[in-house]
């Protein structure tokens, strides 16, 4: 399990050249290809523990957690119950909300909420779905999963699956922005390069999930934008991927 004392005090960004549009606009998207092309050739990042040494960042983002979420879970509770009332009826087997066991920041586990997008047996049936893998690395995705409801199809385009998680940022499991919250299972596989992305807290959304063409994008490079996010992170990056989120949310480009 990684933990920030296994992190090297630099990381190298060298993974085989990829040219990365995280942003929509062309000259946005030009300027990031520009910057990952700058810090893969074989130049270091600088000391990443000096996150930790960033109190006014890290009290301006976690009071934003805390009013953030608070205005979503009331402003939304009305959405919630309707939700819940639909689960039940397309699929009354299963619980409203699935629970599942996830790795935050210095490889904490805690237990991350959402919707239940899929059928009441579904991580039973994922053994034998494995050889239909779309996705490279250990991340699991197939495009039209045999599991997902009809309602989850509906909260997984509109994203609505994910917000319990703000129940996660409230109790400061979560962020609402860092990167996705890995599966215990998915980290047993990381290498030291790849555990780096623990070095901060978990979050709602991140770099790779505010792409148009998010689904295609293979492994390394979601480890390669995670680890920009680890080194970029600040108040500014924060307010751009929630605009961002809001309209990947807003067009209904949800997975």
């Amino acid at each position: 399990m990684g933990s920030s004392s296994d992190a090297p005090e630099t990381i190298q960004f060298v993974h085989s050249g990829y040219a990365y549009e995280v942003e929509t606009t062309s000259r946005r998207a030009a300027r990031r290809r520009q910057r990952l092309a700058t810090l893969k050739e074989n130049k270091e990042f600088e000391n990443l523990h000096g996150i930790e040494s960033r109190p006014a960042y890290r009290f301006i983002k976690r009071a934003f957690d805390i009013v953030f979420s608070i205005l979503i879970l009331v402003a939304f509770c009305w959405l919630f119950a309707i939700v819940a009332i639909a689960i039940k009826i397309d699929d009354p087997k299963g619980p409203v909300i699935f629970k599942q066991r996830r790795v935050t920041k210095d490889g904490k586990r805690f237990t991350l909420y959402k919707f239940r997008s899929m059928c009441a047996d579904a991580e039973d049936k994922l053994d034998s779905l494995k050889e239909l893998n779309e996705k490279t690395g250990p991340v699991f995705k197939i495009e039209n999963d045999p599991r997902i409801t009809r309602v989850g199809k509906w909260l997984r385009k509109l994203s609505i699956d994910e917000m319990p998680q703000f129940v996660n940022v409230l109790k400061g499991e979560m962020s609402v922005v860092g990167p996705r919250p890995a599966l215990p299972s998915e980290v047993k596989t990381y290498t030291r390069y790849q555990r780096q992305r623990l070095l901060i807290q978990s979050g709602l959304t991140c770099y790779w999930q505010t792409r148009r063409n998010r689904d295609s994008i293979t492994f390394e490079e979601w480890i390669d934008l995670d680890l920009l996010y680890v080194k970029q992170c600040s108040v500014w990056a924060d307010f751009k991927l929630i605009v961002q989120t809001i309209g990947v949310v807003l067009t209904a480009q949800g997975s």
